[in-house]
């Protein structure tokens, strides 16, 4: 996969929040020039756009070179590869009919302009210069002949979200719509995933556990009361932390035995990864039974904690050995181990996305 942190063009990017909106320049994977934060205005459609041609304006007009192209996540519904957002967006009203960003920002601006949503950036973002390469780097530094070239991003947050990178290739589906907030959740019959893997989640457990119904406690709260930094219950937030991670890990196991490649968690709540590990391991190291009673694992590879040195030592390590190749004197290396790997990100979610959507423009523009 190509190493864009020497690249020297420049992609316009966009952190596009429900009330603020962030606007920058990147070149070589890193922003230059003035980072711009402007009221998103997302109850008004002109207002808005209006709103992004202001930042982008003077995004472009506080760096020397000429940007080759526009690049940012857009929350969904949305046609990505034809840049049309529409349907039900809670946090951006006025899009709710569809809008044409793409071309609207294309016609503006006279460069290539590449949506997509949070999920896949991450996702790319640590694929071309994240986790996969470091864990690659990490497998050739002690020797393995071990190298992986997929990928799932996952980001814990206001939603759960997710991005699949195949062979160096973002998947984006048919229908941009390549999801995972509606799997079903482990623990709820009939309910969503994401209800059991959000910021809404940890909130409820931990009131459902310590019966302390108090609202202006966020994750982070949670996290402290975990840590005995604050007064509450303290095994009733690393309860809340544990119960996301094994809902997480569930849903992860259906989509990880699709894709077969590495997995690595984004977003905020990873700070209380030690709490949330455990379980969502547990949940893809689990077994399954067929109904003559035989147990399998729900996830056809090993799993390991990558974050772990032991662990990685082990997963760099398989179980090579040398087989006679029949009817010759010629041996073969053959290591009959599957594994694959959990991380979580180096880089941060918020960081991973802006990677990802300059690394993908690049891409595309070859």
């Amino acid at each position: 996969m190509k190493d864009f942190s020497k690249d020297s063009r420049t992609v316009l990017t966009l952190d596009a929040g429900g009330t603020n909106m962030v606007f920058g320049a990147m070149k070589g994977e890193k922003y230059v020039g003035e980072v711009v934060t402007l009221r998103a205005n997302t109850s008004d459609l002109d207002a808005c756009l209006g709103t992004m041609v202001e930042g982008f304006t003077r995004a472009r007009n506080s760096v020397d070179e000429a940007p080759c192209a526009i690049s940012f996540a857009f929350p969904g519904p949305a046609d990505y590869p034809a840049g049309i957002i529409g349907g039900y967006l809670p946090n951006f009203p006025s899009f709710r009919d569809g809008v044409a960003l793409g071309p609207f920002l294309q016609d503006k601006f006279h460069v290539p302009v590449f949506i997509n949503n949070d999920g896949d950036l991450f996702a790319f973002g640590e694929a071309i210069s994240g986790a996969l390469p470091s864990v690659n780097r990490k497998l050739e530094a002690l020797g393995s002949p071990k190298r992986y070239s997929n990928l799932l991003g996952y980001t814990f947050g206001t939603g759960f979200g997710v991005g699949c990178v195949i062979g160096g290739r973002l998947n984006r589906g048919d229908n941009s719509c390549v999801e995972t907030f509606c799997f079903p959740h482990s623990k709820l019959d009939g309910v969503i995933v994401e209800e059991g893997v959000s910021i809404r989640a940890v909130k409820r457990v931990y009131r459902e556990l310590s019966g302390v119904n108090d609202p202006t406690l966020e994750p982070k709260d949670i996290f402290y009361i975990a840590e005995g930094l604050r007064d509450g219950d303290a095994e009733a937030a690393k309860g809340a932390f544990a119960t996301m991670g094994a809902v997480a890990g569930e849903a992860m196991a259906m989509q990880v035995q699709l894709i077969d490649g590495l997995i690595v968690i984004g977003g905020g709540i990873t700070a209380a990864s030690k709490y949330i590990m455990p379980s969502l391991l547990g949940a893809l190291r689990g077994k399954r039974r067929t109904l003559g009673g035989e147990w399998v694992s729900k996830v056809q590879m090993k799993v390991y904690n990558l974050d772990d040195e032991a662990q990685f030592a082990s997963f760099a390590a398989g179980q090579a050995k040398t087989i006679k190749v029949y009817g010759t004197d010629r041996t073969v290396t053959y290591d009959p181990e599957k594994r694959i790997g959990v991380t979580i990100s180096k880089m941060g979610a918020s960081k991973a996305i802006a990677v990802g959507a300059y690394d993908f423009a690049l891409s595309e523009l070859g």
